[in-house]
């Protein structure tokens, strides 16, 4: 794999021009519930529990319990541990709202490769319609490129019909020059034989971060990932989807990267199908926004449950 260096500076610059667009009237009620519709409600604590899980899959489907006119979407997905996955999926039953789980020895990606392998197995056989997957960053900072790149291939054998999101954990990756190089390794891994060419359109996106350390996702290394998977369909003619996850609570920040998106891969990744966000505590801030534009007037953050 040629590696593609980065421009820090114009990257950075193009990042912050890109945030201080403004975006006001329809066009922002369009966006947040854009953005609410892009959501996984994701629960990933040691003290998770099936009565926990059930409670955020009934938000998932139904964002605010009060009427609100025209009616709000469902969420795209609720994330949760292997383990949860049952749960979910009965929870789930009959709605859009997809499964998805971490797998592979989440959030370190430092368990052996059969163990990991095992973990997506399960939460596949369990009814998880989505596997999150770390990088095994060890390796790829080492220079083991074509470790991580076998290990990639195998996940997503084993993935059978879930669609696969690859995580990278950008703010272990230290360079946008690694977070681009670790985007392309990711995207070419995960479309080669024997799955290249059947590839749909959305069915394996990167992502970048677990939301289990700082940074995570940032506006210069979502759009260096933005732009590997733009190089990527202008060769290919493939949509790779991109889900920022870690840190994005407002929805100021959410309209910012859907700005973002419009401007470096079009308007036809503005779907759920190809875009997330990997943000928990990010639906009631847009769900206070939401009434705001509705109302007229702010609630209370205690208005909303936190699953």
């Amino acid at each position: 794999m040629i590696a593609r260096p980065v421009d820090s500076v114009m990257l950075q610059q193009r990042a912050a021009a890109l945030a201080r667009r403004s975006i006001k009237g329809e066009a922002k009620m369009a966006g947040l519930r854009m953005a609410l519709s892009m959501l996984d409600l994701t629960t990933l604590e040691g003290k998770d529990s099936p009565q926990k899980v059930k409670a955020l899959c009934r938000k998932a489907i139904r964002p605010h319990d009060k009427p609100i006119d025209p009616p709000l979407p469902s969420v795209a997905a609720v994330c949760v541990y292997p383990a949860m996955v049952k749960i979910a999926r009965e929870a789930l039953a009959g709605s859009s709202v997809k499964v998805a789980s971490v797998a592979t020895a989440f959030p370190s990606g430092q368990f052996p490769m059969e163990v990991r392998l095992a973990d997506v197995q399960r939460a596949v056989e369990d009814g998880a319609d989505e596997i999150d997957m770390v990088i095994n960053r060890g390796a790829f900072l080492s220079g083991h490129h074509d470790v991580v790149a076998e290990e990639i291939r195998k996940v997503k054998i084993a993935c059978e019909h879930a669609h696969l999101k690859i995580i990278l954990e950008v703010g272990e990756l230290e360079t946008y020059d690694n977070i681009r190089r670790a985007s392309d390794l990711a995207i070419e891994a995960a479309s080669c034989e024997p799955f290249g060419e059947a590839l749909a359109n959305g069915e394996v996106f990167i992502k970048t971060s677990t939301g289990k350390m700082q940074p995570a996702a940032t506006p210069p290394a979502v759009l260096a990932m933005l732009e590997a998977i733009r190089d990527h369909y202008l060769k290919t003619g493939v949509k790779i989807g991109m889900k920022p996850a870690g840190g994005i609570s407002t929805a100021k920040q959410a309209l910012q990267y859907l700005v973002m998106v419009k401007e470096t891969l079009g308007e036809q990744w503005l779907t759920p199908k190809l875009f997330r966000f990997g943000a928990s505590s990010l639906a009631n801030d847009l769900l206070r926004q939401i009434v705001k534009q509705t109302t007229g007037g702010y609630v209370a953050k205690h208005d909303f449950s936190d699953a």
